[in-house]
């Protein structure tokens, strides 16, 4: 071996020196390297040294200083001999690089005292690229890696930005100057862009980002080579990590370095269109994150990736259709070009089969609003979506969609301006939410009454801005939305009264009777007025205890009921009741249940001051002397008048004790006096409302005088309506003093009853409202007058027609010759007079045949053909009325025929469209009302029938509405008196309620149907076979207690019967035969099952219509003509199903309604299922029946 010489200065480093010595020698010697420059060939002496200092004793030496001098002189010595290093052997070449990796560790902590040293070793290797001679080596590989891996293990926070550029300097050349990049390195460098590295390891991530970036022209074949590796075909190397983490790698390599994945994102295709589940889902999360990121422009550079993509929007699988679309909220809010793509998607995905896909189209959308409102304001088609799905099955998506609605009302409302999409929109928002009180399902109302309070009408604004939102609704919501507006109103009241009646208890000692009362209220309040009842009864108990023992969650309670409370102390009393109940998060059960309940009571709209205020609005709307009313509702003066006036007639009846206040009562009497004779009604029936809670008369006596002039004015000499209200509203407020008030106007009418009197139809009016409310007190006196001034006088007296008469078969009723009107208000006044009566069974008898003359007689009671088509119309229509009002008062109701009741049926299928319209409108409002004592027989059920031969699509669907609604109505009711402990006495009144027996007065009423004439008559019977069809529709397949043998026994026994109207006429006992036996061919057709089991009523049939054979009399002759006789086709063994299981329902039942519009609202409750249009013909197949299951 050569001798070794050392640099001036220096003294020879040998392996027997000590620790200290050899480090001092070492400084030495570095520092003098150091300084030497990089003159070629001038230093060969030094060669010998250099190999010297690469002895494995140094660098295995085991003081770490002495490691670490030795390392930088071998990288001085790198330095000075580059670009021919002295050391040749591979290995010995090998051990050096990964010596000096070793040494590059004291990089690690910036504040060790021999930093500067390791600084300098790493600028070293860095200027010279001391690294790059390892490419020469076999193993060079596992040095870069080796490399690679301790450099984004040690870098840190602390490190400076110098270090990490030495740390590329160092870096950056084996990548760029390479041949090759091995997997292996790849693997080194990207796994720190995925996590867990990208978030443990924050400065590795940002250090490697730049190296890609930096280095991103060598890597681009190597990483798309990968990737063609794994994507295209589908190969993976197990120890390699980054293999499983290609997708979240090709997002950061996108996010660092876009340019390397132009070749790569188009493979990206073939995955979106793998068989395989899993490699789609990764796809779609990848792509949809790449697409809607701001600013990312892939959609249009890859126009076929987008395309493919969207595809997936209709993805097989769930989870890949709900990852698409959670991502719209990002493409919605960051991409408008690609708003028209993403809009035409979410239309297919928000009628997904699958509820959670629906779902999150809504939340996306809402998402949307809530993020950029403009995005959706702009768009009415992502609008139409959520409204859509406010109809949807499940009540988790109608919630999510209704309030997402909401609050688009809501920032209407708090906005100055919003784009006119919007403004369109919340023309039908407002009445889309309150027809969701239409909903059969309890959860459905306490959320529009959550949503009323809190975004249509926001009860945290001040009162007058609160007046101008709820005038605002009230103005522009459609008829249907002001129906279930009042029904609210009326259902929170009654929920009022029963709570504040529960509450009462908790004060009264708890004697055993209480406590069965406690437990009876509790039960109501639980099964009426809250979901999930058997919960909500065990919370409602708990809530009783909790009163029982704090004192002040009683008060609390006591105040927040009370009728007089204000707004401001409601809400603070609420909130003070919820403190005492526990945390308010989702978990607390008994929370949320009293939350919901104080929802349903808290009066947090109205209060005296409010009312206040609103009626200064009205007044000013009336009057024309505030015209900012108006302009802010965006009607005219007339309807906003008109909206605020029938707005407190509303509020009047639900919240009378704000009413009882001077202040208001004087301005409402101001009112009274108005000149618009539309104004005084409103006024009267509000007044009367508060009557009815307190009589004016002790409310306000000071007032009261003056209130009572004018009533008598408006009864004696106002219009029609007003003499109406005014009757009414004397009637209620002025209990004491009726007698000698009223006997003062019957006085004044003697002069104004005759057809001379310009008020003579007011007189009419006036006199039927006395007869109907006061019917004891001048009994006699009254009857006399009806005999003479309204029947002899009136009623059969010629008139009518005239040059002044329409011409049409049809008017307006304010058309009309005021000699007709006055005989359409004589109708009225004997139908008032007989309600009011009640018993008066003679006088009902008399009046019937009266009534039915004029339906008989096409309304030309006297018929001498000077009445003019509209006028007849009118006039028949008036008497159909008039008998199905006196029909739904028992004792007078009872009087009429059978004959009688068929004439009046034919009024549904009148030549007049508008009468068969007003009269099936006047049918089932008889029906839906006051059941069972104050509605219309069953009987009168059967009349629907004849709907079902309606020409007109409109009218026709219209009335099967009416129907529905009022066998489902029936149901209810049956269902709520079935439930508890007089089942027996609720089973005697069913065949009075149960719909079923609809069928049993719709034979009868078609038998005597003019159409239908001969009972062999093919045509006709095809007629009457639809007619069937349409009142058994709803009572076999929407009927969850349908049974076949109570049908089938029904037909027969009235088979076994005649026809009572015409006993010995053949004709008329073949028709009814023969359509019983087109019923019992409807009811083999279209029943699903066969079960004779017991029907909680027997099968009677009613002797009025059907006049009974000989007791062994059968009927088996059957009357149809050879082609509509049923044969029953035999089952095929796969069509023959085991009898008493449950069948599947059929897929057609799980199709999303459409969106319709609620057109009915009962006066005690809103049920409207099955809006659906009716089959067009008997051929038609109903829905699919619901199982027989219980």
């Amino acid at each position: 071996m050569a001798e070794i010489v050392y640099p001036q200065g220096c003294r020879p480093i040998t392996d027997d020196l000590g620790p200290d010595e050899l480090v001092r020698r070492l400084k030495a010697l570095a520092h003098t390297l150091q300084g030497l420059g990089q003159d070629e060939g001038m230093y060969q002496q030094y060669i010998p040294l250099a190999i010297h200092l690469a002895d494995e004793f140094f660098l295995a030496n085991p003081s770490r200083d002495v490691q670490l001098l030795i390392a930088c002189c071998i990288a001085d010595v790198l330095r000075v001999y580059a670009p021919e290093a002295p050391y040749k052997d591979q290995e010995q070449v090998k051990t050096i690089f990964l010596f000096l990796i070793n040494q590059l560790q004291g990089l690690r902590d910036p504040k060790d005292p021999a930093f500067k040293r390791y600084f300098y070793l790493l600028e070293n290797l860095a200027y010279v690229k001391s690294f790059n001679m390892c490419f020469e080596l076999e193993d060079c590989q596992e040095i870069f890696c080796a490399l690679f891996s301790l450099m984004f293990k040690i870098v840190n926070t602390e490190h400076s930005s110098k270090v990490k550029s030495f740390m590329l300097d160092v870096l950056c050349p084996l990548i760029t100057e390479s041949d090759v990049v091995s997997n292996e390195l790849l693997n080194v460098i990207l796994m720190n862009l995925v996590e867990p590295n990208k978030r443990e390891r924050k400065h590795a991530y940002a250090l490697a980002k730049e190296l890609i970036s930096k280095t991103s022209e060598t890597l681009e074949p190597y990483i798309q080579a990968f990737f063609n590796h794994v994507l295209i075909l589908g190969k993976e190397e197990k120890t390699l990590l980054i293999f499983s983490k290609v997708y979240e790698l090709i997002y950061e390599l996108n996010q660092c370095c876009p340019s390397i994945l132009i070749a790569v994102l188009p493979q990206l295709e073939c995955k979106l269109k793998s068989a395989q589940f899993q490699e789609r889902l990764s796809a779609v999360a990848l792509l949809a994150r790449m697409f809607s990121e701001p600013g990312s422009g892939l959609a249009k550079q890859y126009p076929a990736l987008w395309r493919a993509f969207l595809g997936r929007f209709n993805d097989i699988a769930v989870p890949i259709r709900i990852k698409c679309v959670q991502y719209c909220m990002h493409f919605l809010v960051h991409h408008p070009d690609l708003r028209k793509d993403i809009t035409e998607t979410l239309k297919m995905r928000q009628h997904d089969a699958h509820e959670q896909v629906r779902y999150e189209v809504v939340m996306a959308i809402i998402a949307t609003a809530q993020r950029d409102f403009q995005a959706v304001a702009e768009s009415e088609d992502l609008l139409h979506f959520v409204r859509e799905r406010t109809l949807d099955k499940k009540f988790k998506i109608r919630k999510e969609a209704m309030s997402g609605l909401a609050m688009i009302y809501r920032k209407f409302l708090t906005e100055e301006s919003v784009p006119p999409a919007t403004e369109k929109a919340v023309q039908w928002i407002k009445d889309k939410i309150l027809h969701g009180y239409y909903m059969t399902a309890l959860e459905d109302r306490l959320l529009v009454e959550r949503l009323l309070n809190t975004s249509l009408v926001p009860y945290t604004l001040p009162p007058q801005v609160r007046m101008k939102k709820l005038y605002y609704l009230m103005s522009n919501v459609d008829a249907n939305a002001t129906k279930a507006f009042i029904e609210l109103q009326k259902h929170q009241l009654a929920v009022r009264r029963t709570v504040a009646e529960w509450v009462e208890l908790h004060r009264k000692p708890p004697t055993p009777a209480v406590q069965k009362e406690l437990i009876a209220k509790v039960l109501h309040i639980s099964s009426k007025f809250l979901p999930e009842s058997v919960k909500a009864q065990e919370f409602l108990n708990k809530f009783s205890a909790h009163m029982k023992q704090a004192p002040e969650l009683l008060q609390g309670m006591e105040m927040i009921l009370n009728p007089n409370v204000s707004c401001e102390v409601c809400v603070r009393t609420t909130s003070n009741v919820l403190k005492k109940l526990g945390q308010p998060v989702m978990t607390n059960l008994y929370y949320n249940t009293v939350k919901m309940l104080l929802e349903r009571v808290s009066s947090v709209m109205i209060d005296h001051e409010a009312l206040l205020i609103l009626v200064g609005y009205v007044e000013g709307a009336c009057r024309g002397s505030d015209d900012s009313i108006a302009e802010e509702c965006g009607t005219t003066q007339k309807v906003a008048a008109e909206r605020g006036l029938k707005l407190l007639v509303m509020l009047s009846f639900v919240f009378p004790s704000h009413f009882l206040h001077s202040d208001v009562l004087e301005r409402l009497t101001a009112l009274l006096e108005h000149e618009d004779e539309s104004v005084a009604p409103h006024i009267l029936a509000a007044l009367t409302f508060l009557g009815k809670y307190r009589p004016l008369s002790e409310a306000c006596p000071s007032l009261f005088p003056r209130l009572t002039s004018l009533c008598k004015a408006y009864a004696e000499v106002g219009t029609p309506k007003q003499a109406k209200n005014a009757v009414r509203c004397l009637f209620v407020n002025v209990p004491e003093q009726r007698s000698a008030i009223f006997t003062e106007i019957l006085e004044t009418l003697k002069g104004t009853l005759t057809p001379h009197s310009e008020h003579y139809r007011t007189a009419i009016v006036t006199l039927g409202h006395i007869a109907h409310n006061l019917p004891e007190t001048f009994p006699l006196h009254i009857k006399n007058i009806v005999s003479r001034k309204i029947v002899k006088e009136l009623l059969v007296r010629e008139g009518g027609g005239g040059p002044r008469a329409p011409d049409d078969e049809w008017c307006a009723e304010e058309q009309l010759p005021e000699e007709t009107r006055c005989k359409l208000e004589g109708l009225k006044c004997m139908a008032r007079w007989l309600l009011g009566l009640k018993r008066d069974e003679l006088s009902a008898q008399k009046t019937f045949r009266m009534l039915n003359a004029f339906i008989v007689h096409k309304g030309d009671l006297l018929q001498q053909n000077q009445l003019s088509k509209a006028e007849m119309a009118w006039l028949r229509l008036g008497a159909g009325a008039a008998m199905l009002k006196i029909c739904e008062q028992k004792g007078v109701g009872d009087q009429y025929t059978a004959e009688q009741f068929y004439n009046l049926s034919h009024l549904i299928i009148d030549p007049v469209p508008q009468v068969r319209e007003a009269f099936a409108a006047k049918l089932h409002k008889g029906l839906s009302k006051g059941i069972p004592n104050k509605c219309l027989p069953l009987d009168f059920m059967g009349m629907y029938a004849l709907g079902g031969r309606e020409p007109e699509r409109r009218l026709r669907g219209l009335v099967r509405q009416y129907m529905l609604a009022d066998v489902v109505r029936r149901r209810e009711y049956i269902r709520n008196i079935t439930v508890g402990t007089k089942v027996e006495q609720a089973v005697s009144q069913l065949p009075h309620i149960l719909p079923d027996y609809m069928l049993v007065f719709a034979v009868p009423v078609l038998t005597h149907d003019p159409f239908f004439e001969t009972y062999d008559n093919a045509t006709q019977l095809k007629v009457m076979k639809q007619c069937l069809w349409f009142v058994l529709e709803p009572l076999i397949t929407r009927n969850d207690f349908y049974c076949y043998g109570f049908y089938k026994s029904l037909v027969e026994r009235m088979k076994n019967h005649k026809d009572a109207l015409h006993e010995s006429d053949d004709n008329y006992n073949y028709k009814m035969w023969a359509i019983c036996d087109l019923a019992m061919s409807v009811i083999w057709t279209r029943s699903a099952s066969f079960e004779m089991r017991d029907f909680p009523s027997d099968a009677r049939i009613p002797t009025m219509y059907f006049a009974p054979q000989n007791e062994f009399f059968v009927n088996t002759r059957v009357f149809l003509p050879p082609e509509l006789q049923f044969q029953p086709k035999k089952p095929t063994p796969a069509e023959a199903a085991p009898r008493g299981k449950k069948r599947a329902r059929p897929a057609a039942d799980n199709i999303d309604t459409n969106d319709v519009e609620p057109s009915e609202a009962s006066d005690t409750q809103i049920q409207l299922p099955g809006l659906e249009q009716p089959p067009e013909s008997d051929v038609d197949e109903p829905p699919g029946k619901r199982t027989n299951s219980d």
